[in-house]
């Protein structure tokens, strides 16, 4: 099972395949299996499928309407459409991953950046990082205080 970064990874390479090339999300998930499998030293062997990247690319998708209302609402005078393909893609899987609230904030908002340094322009990172904040913030706002332990009534 790869890391958890290089999921991440992956998981923006199989959204900008469903974004750029219009593919369903299994098709874009075979063709992206297929690759890494055709790139394998030993052929007759069957890869483990990566069950971190799955859950990303299936939950941003599913919840794709959500998330691009959020980082429409906090991506000023930018129109999703009008964003390069590959910051609206690891905007959306950053977005998912923030709303899902299984992994630290700033980890997430950290791994968003290095794919854009790996794989956008330079202004994109700056862009990313505040964007993500902003949707952090306002994720962070909507959650309930945690309770103060004390006596129970």
């Amino acid at each position: 099972m790869p890391g958890r970064s290089k999921s991440r990874e992956r998981a923006l390479q199989v959204l900008f395949s469903c974004d750029m090339r219009k593919l369903d999300v299994h098709e874009a998930l075979d063709a992206f299996y297929e690759t890494l499998h055709s790139s394998d030293d030993l052929p007759d062997t069957r890869l483990e499928r990566d069950r971190f990247m799955e859950a990303l690319v299936y939950g941003t998708l599913d919840r794709q309407a959500a998330i691009d209302e959020t980082l429409t609402k906090y991506s000023q005078n930018w129109r999703l459409e009008r964003m390069p393909s590959v910051d609206r893609n690891i905007l959306r899987v950053a977005t998912y991953e923030l709303m899902r609230g299984e992994s630290a904030t700033a980890i997430v908002i950290d791994e968003a950046i290095e794919l854009a340094r790996r794989f956008s322009g330079d202004e994109s990172i700056a862009f990313i990082n505040g964007v993500l904040d902003a949707v952090a913030k306002s994720i962070e706002a909507d959650q309930p205080a945690p309770r103060a332990p004390g006596k129970a009534k």
